[in-house]
């Protein structure tokens, strides 16, 4: 299978050299994803919501790369507080609940303070 760079149009990548999603062979890698809403160019001040919002992203780069949620394998958290981590926890249930990927959370300090959360995930295509 041939490598394939998808891109959800934000300019930071092309200035800094980055994909928003890599598909090689089966597994598909989704960059680091913020709660930014690129349909109304904003961002929520709920992590909830951002966190959210970060699956909607990358449900959509998945489904660029011919994947989708039910095929994350592995998840990363970063949110730059831990305090907001048990606040996401439906979040991540309601779209990762009967995935159930590894996991590992972190708090490190974003690119941006009205960045809330950010979310990493590796997927694995499904056989067909």
């Amino acid at each position: 299978m041939s490598r394939k760079l998808i891109s959800s149009g934000s300019e930071f990548e092309a200035k800094i050299g980055y994909s928003r999603a890599v598909a090689d062979g089966d597994y598909v890698f989704v960059s680091g994803t913020t709660g930014f809403d690129y349909d109304t160019m904003s961002i929520s001040d709920s992590v909830a919501e951002q966190a959210n919002q970060c699956f909607v992203n990358i449900e959509k780069a998945l489904a660029e790369a011919g994947s989708n949620v039910s095929d994350i394998v592995r998840v990363t958290y970063i949110l730059p507080n831990r305090d907001d981590f048990e606040p996401c926890w439906p979040v991540f249930a309601k779209w990762l609940g009967d995935v159930r990927p590894a996991a590992t959370v972190f708090e490190a300090r974003l690119l941006n303070d009205d960045m809330k959360i950010e979310i990493q995930v590796t997927a694995k295509k499904a056989q067909a």
